[in-house]
C-alpha cells in the first residue's frame, strides 16, 4: 500500500458520479431489459478512463474506477452470485422514521433509488465473475493511460450484503455470514492478485445499527458486528493486510443521524478486522468531533487511518484551510506518516442518485488535494499556505 514520508497523500471512498449513458445501461441491466453488451463494455471503459483522469486532474493520489459498472456498492453481487431472487423492502433509517413528515417528504421528492434489493432464497455460490474481470481490465487500462501507479477497487463485505439482501434461506446469521464469506473470497483475491488495492465497504458495522439491525439492542448489534468481522477476516485469509482498505460509515444520507452509535462503540470489532487502512467518517456534523477518540484509543501499529476530511452529503465546498486543519488533528495524534486524507463516503453511492452535484464533487476533490498540500507544508515545516 502506497504510503508517504514527505507529504499527506489523498484518496476517497470509491464511488463517483456516473455519466447518464452509464446510468441508463445499469438500470436496464438491473431490470432485465435488453441492452447491447458491446455498447455496455465501451461505455464503462470510457467512463472509467474519464473518471480516473478527473481524479488525477483534481490531485488525488490513490484513485478508483468510481464504481462505474455497479448500480450500487452492495447489490451488484446479484449478478455475480447465486441464491438471490426478487426484491425486498428498503428499511428507512430509524432516525428518519422518527420524523414521519420528513420521511414522507424524501419519498415524495424521489430521494430513494429504485434498484432491486434481492432476497437470499438459496445457496450462495460464485456464479459469474466476468464483470469483475472487465472492471479490472478497464481500471488497469485507465491507470496505465493516466500514468498512475496505484488504484483501488471496491467490493462489498459479507456483512453489508446481509444488510441489503436479507436472508430467508440459511438457518442462522452465522451460517449466512459463512456462506457469504466463502462466496466473496474469490472476488477479493482476484482484485488483489491483479495488482489493485482492495477496498471493503463495511457500513454494516455502523449504519446497519439503524437499518437492518434496528430491532437489536446495542449489545446484540456489536455481537453481530464481531460475527461479520470474523467472516470478513475468513474471506481475507489469503490476502495480505497491506493490500486492503476498509470503509465504515453511518450512512451517506442527509438526516439527523441521532441514532448513530459513537465511534468508540464500534471500535472493538473494527480494530480486529484484517485490513491495514481504515477509512472512517470524520467531517460531517455528527462525527467530526470524534477525531479526539484517537487521543485515548490506540490505533494498532500495523494500521493507518484514512479519516474523512470532506463531507459527502452536502454541496458545501470545504475551504482548503479547513481541510488542512482536519488533517492536522489526526496527524498530530497518530503521526503524519500514518494518515491519508479521504472523504466521509462516496459521491455516487447509487447510480444516478446522490446529494452531491457532479461538478461540485470535483470542486471538493480539488479542495481535498489543496488542503493536503497545506497540511503537508505545515507538518513538514515547509512554507506555503492557501491562496
Amino acid at each position: 500500500m502506497k504510503l508517504s514520508t514527505d507529504r499527506i497523500l489523498t484518496t476517497h471512498v470509491g464511488s463517483l458520479p456516473r455519466p447518464q449513458d452509464a446510468v441508463d445501461l445499469l438500470f436496464a441491466q438491473d431490470r432485465g431489459e435488453p441492452y447491447d453488451p458491446a455498447i455496455f463494455e465501451e461505455t464503462m471503459r470510457r467512463a472509467v478512463r474519464d473518471t480516473v483522469n478527473k481524479q488525477v486532474e483534481s490531485g488525488i493520489d490513490i484513485v478508483s474506477d468510481g464504481e462505474m459498472s455497479k448500480i450500487s456498492y452492495a447489490t451488484y453481487i446479484r449478478h455475480r452470485l447465486t441464491g438471490f431472487e426478487g426484491d425486498s423492502k428498503r428499511p428507512t433509517p430509524s432516525d428518519i422514521d422518527d420524523i414521519p413528515d420528513y420521511r414522507d417528504k424524501l419519498v415524495k421528492e424521489g430521494h430513494s433509488a429504485t434498484y432491486k434489493r434481492p432476497v437470499c432464497k438459496g445457496p450462495v455460490k460464485v456464479k459469474d465473475l466476468s464483470s469483475l474481470q472487465a472492471d479490472i481490465e478497464h481500471m488497469k487500462d485507465a491507470l496505465a493511460k493516466a500514468n498512475v501507479s496505484e488504484g483501488f477497487m471496491n467490493a462489498v463485505s459479507p456483512g453489508t450484503i446481509c444488510v441489503f439482501q436479507p436472508n430467508e434461506y440459511y438457518p442462522t446469521h452465522e451460517a449466512y455470514m459463512e456462506a457469504l464469506a466463502d462466496a466473496m473470497r474469490q472476488e477479493y483475491e482476484t482484485i488483489v492478485k491483479s495488482g489493485l488495492l482492495l477496498q471493503l465497504d463495511c457500513p454494516d458495522l455502523a449504519m446497519g445499527r439503524h437499518s437492518r439491525f434496528r430491532d437489536l439492542t446495542d449489545e446484540q448489534f456489536i455481537h453481530h458486528a464481531h460475527i461479520q468481522v470474523d467472516a470478513l477476516n475468513h474471506a481475507l485469509a489469503n490476502v495480505p493486510a497491506d493490500r486492503v482498505r476498509l470503509h465504515i460509515c453511518w450512512g451517506n444520507y442527509e438526516g439527523p443521524h441521532n441514532h448513530d452509535l459513537p465511534l468508540t462503540a464500534v471500535l472493538p470489532p473494527l480494530l480486529k478486522a484484517k485490513p491495514m487502512a481504515l477509512l472512517i467518517e470524520g467531517s460531517n456534523p455528527r462525527h467530526e468531533h470524534e477525531w479526539e477518540v484517537w487521543a485515548t484509543h490506540k490505533l494498532p501499529q500495523d494500521k493507518v487511518l484514512v479519516p474523512g476530511v470532506l463531507d459527502s452529503s452536502c454541496n458545501f465546498v470545504e475551504h482548503p484551510e479547513l481541510v488542512a486543519q482536519r488533517i492536522m488533528r489526526y496527524a498530530q495524534l497518530l503521526g503524519r506518516e500514518r494518515v491519508i486524507a479521504g472523504t466521509d463516503c462516496g459521491f455516487g453511492t447509487f447510480a444516478g442518485f446522490g446529494p452531491i452535484h457532479p461538478t461540485i464533487c470535483w470542486m471538493k476533490m480539488k479542495s481535498l488535494s489543496e488542503g493536503a498540500r497545506i497540511a503537508s507544508n505545515k507538518l513538514w515545516g515547509r512554507a506555503g499556505t492557501a491562496n
